[in-house]
């Protein structure tokens, strides 16, 4: 069915708010056990950041960047004749890239129809606890009443207000990366969490004098030391100029022309773009939560227990609202297992996503894998019973090319007690983000150290490391 425009029953079983992925794989699971569900999505663009500004569009920029270090390594290091400097042509290849993404749109407002899940454009705010308002992109106004309702709407990108950092304004959000129609020929990107480090690494292969500020000596600091160790070297050796211990402190300028950046620890830096990856926040201003007693943390999170509950009965949850993990797969497991104890047989009346081990890649430059504890972590937790297994070398790939253009690979295990079970695999080096999935199912599983000792290697590969460490 197409886009509906005002209720078609008096009550529904269960409206989602938010049609990125949480949302809509949620909903889409309810219809599948026979209910009247409807989803409401204020953005013109089904699939939410993940599809229109994150996951998606980045990959597919990762793999430009990915694909201009193969084109040097071709003819520097294979020797293939006749290859000229990449030149990457942005304003092109953008158009391309988001036709793309329209496509995915359609795909999934295809995807309700044939669920017959009812697609409400507009936003949604909480009228009662059984009931929201849906102001329609018009600005008229209809209410819709559900036994269950599920908060999906997400987060968005934080910048820093003028009145803070006088000038902050000037600068553009992860969102804006993806609206840029030429690329930047000199930029620096605020931040040293995965969303920074993944844009850094894009803008600076693809040919953009990059500068990353960050506030301590390392990016990645969340993840296990020796990922950020190995990282935050090789960005400068690849020519990223990292400014550590720093901080914006104002920036000067017009958009859309040299902007100056302006730090508490050295001169200025000018950029012709300035991208603040600091964090995000969950969209949940103006949804009426406290009216309807749903309880959200100085964050703004939503707070909700093991069952995605609130603390209002009826609804629910997911996603990015509710501030732990914030991926996509995390979001869309969430969601089904939700609508599985909601709506499904007998089997699922106790269904709900465990957040342990939940695997995740960094498309970084080179790329990371990792699941299960970090070495701190897992000493906090475990103490002297934990050994630690590691492999640093280059993949084979890298041995036709100058010893400058090697990248790194390391490997790491972290296994407790004399079974030496694995409850943690760091990977960084090529391939590390697709050699992950089949070993996050192992930690998922208890494997032991002895397991991937029984298993035969597959040769020559670079995961096969793992299952030989010694």
């Amino acid at each position: 069915m197409p886009p509906v425009d005002c209720p078609t029953v008096d009550r529904y079983d269960y409206i989602c708010i938010g049609g990125g992925s949480g949302g809509v794989a949620s909903s889409r699971r309810a219809a599948s056990y026979g209910k009247k569900v409807a989803l409401v999505e204020v953005s013109p663009y089904l699939g939410g950041t993940c599809v229109n500004v994150g996951c998606v569009p980045k990959k597919i920029m990762w793999h430009a960047a990915d694909m201009a270090d193969r084109l040097r390594h071709a003819a520097d290091g294979y020797h293939f004749r006749g290859i000229p400097e990449p030149h990457f042509d942005w304003r092109t290849f953008k158009l391309q890239r988001d036709a793309y993404i329209r496509k995915l749109n359609k795909i999934y407002e295809n995807n309700l129809e044939r669920e017959k899940v009812e697609y409400h454009p507009g936003y949604a705010r909480f009228v009662a606890k059984d009931a929201i308002e849906v102001i329609k992109p018009n600005g008229e106004r209809y209410v819709m009443h559900a036994d269950h309702i599920t908060i999906a709407v997400g987060g968005c990108p934080v910048i820093p207000h003028d009145d803070k950092i006088p000038g902050a304004s000037l600068g553009i959000d992860s969102d804006g990366f993806f609206e840029l129609e030429d690329r930047p020929r000199r930029v620096a990107v605020v931040g040293a969490g995965y969303i920074a480090v993944e844009l850094a690494g894009v803008l600076n292969a693809l040919g953009s004098e990059t500068h990353l500020i960050i506030r301590k000596d390392k990016v990645l600091r969340s993840f296990d030391p020796t990922l950020h160790d190995v990282l935050t070297p090789w960005m400068e050796h690849t020519g990223i100029k990292i400014h550590k211990h720093s901080n914006v402190t104002r920036v000067e300028g017009e958009k859309g022309q040299t902007l100056t950046v302006h730090t508490d620890k050295e001169s200025a830096i000018e950029v012709d773009c300035l991208i603040w990856a600091i964090g995000r926040r969950s969209n949940t201003e103006s949804l009426g939560l406290e009216e309807v007693g749903v309880e959200a943390d100085k964050k703004g999170d939503v707070v909700v227990d093991d069952y995605q509950n609130t603390t209002t009965k009826g609804i629910y949850a997911i996603g990015d609202v509710q501030g732990k993990a914030l991926l996509t797969p995390v979001a869309i497991a969430a969601g089904r297992r939700l609508s599985n104890r909601l709506f499904g047989p007998e089997k699922f009346k106790d269904d709900k996503l465990s957040y342990r081990n939940i695997p995740t890649v960094v498309f970084s430059h080179p790329p990371i894998g990792t699941v299960g504890l970090t070495e701190p972590e897992a000493r906090q937790v475990y103490g002297d019973d934990v050994k630690i297994y590691k492999s640093s070398f280059r993949s084979l790939y890298f041995s036709q090319l100058d010893e400058e253009h090697k990248e790194p690979t390391v490997y790491k295990l972290i296994v407790v007690g004399e079974e030496e079970r694995v409850v943690g695999v760091h990977m960084i080096g090529q391939g590390s983000d697709e050699a992950l999935q089949g070993f996050a199912v192992a930690v998922k599983m208890g494997a032991r150290k002895k397991d991937l000792d029984d298993t035969v290697a597959i040769h020559p590969t670079s995961a096969e490391e793992l299952v030989t460490i010694r």
